[in-house]
């Protein structure tokens, strides 16, 4: 392969497309193996402290968190750029009718905007949850983090109740479009199959969303009792 095809390649929307698509399924990995831990919650201060000094002590974490940072920023990066050649090549808005089945939907319209919303999200989770408050307690003699605390103290206010719930509703949206459109990318578009997709697509879509919604409600009336 030449350097100029190699260009051409890269260049393209459809790779730019089908490498967005493999880091937001990667990332939609990511969300149940982090909710799944998040759960532990449920079980106890004790399980979930421990659960979260498990991952913060194995030296892998960082190489963990330098994959997921570069998926996220890859991935933004080129939603970004696909949007602006998108909006360059239709400087006026009009909608097309498709027979494959892409057609428009409130989801696929508002892409850009839960996604900055979600990119929100992000940072001040990453603020208050990774960075905020170092509250320690001891566990079968072993001293650690004591996560439960301030996870239970943060979600004791409703307003950060609400605004966890709002991000996840609109994570919810963007991936009920993003998880089924990912498929499309790499050609998967037959009417055989793109009922199942989607509704696989929104079943996860509601997984992620009420699983990390219950999280805040359930932490905060464990703060009110």
């Amino acid at each position: 392969m030449t350097t100029t095809t190699l260009k051409r390649f890269l260049g393209s929307s459809i790779t730019k497309k089908q490498v967005m698509s493999i880091t937001g399924l990667s990332l939609c990995l990511f969300l149940v193996g982090h909710l799944i831990g998040n759960c532990l919650i449920y079980v106890g201060p004790e399980a979930f402290n421990t659960y979260g000094h498990t991952l913060i002590t194995n030296p892998l974490i960082y190489v963990a968190e330098a994959g997921l940072a570069a998926m996220f920023l890859i991935h933004i990066l080129l939603a970004m750029k696909l949007t602006m050649e998108n909006k360059a090549a239709r400087p006026i808005n009009y909608y097309m009718k498709k027979s494959s089945g892409r057609g428009e939907t409130f989801a696929s319209n508002t892409m850009p905007y839960t996604g900055l919303i979600v990119l929100v999200f992000l940072v001040l989770h990453l603020l208050h949850f990774k960075f905020g408050p170092q509250y320690t307690v001891v566990h079968s003699g072993v001293e650690m983090r004591d996560l439960y605390k301030m996870v239970v103290e943060y979600f004791s206010h409703i307003g950060n109740v609400a605004w966890y719930i709002f991000a996840m509703i609109a994570l919810g949206i963007h991936v009920s479009h993003g998880f089924w459109s990912a498929f499309q990318s790499f050609g998967i578009n037959h009417q055989k199959y793109n009922c199942t997709l989607r509704c696989i697509s929104k079943l996860y879509a509601v997984f992620i969303t009420v699983g990390f919604a219950a999280l805040p409600i359930y932490c905060y009336l464990q703060g009110a009792n």
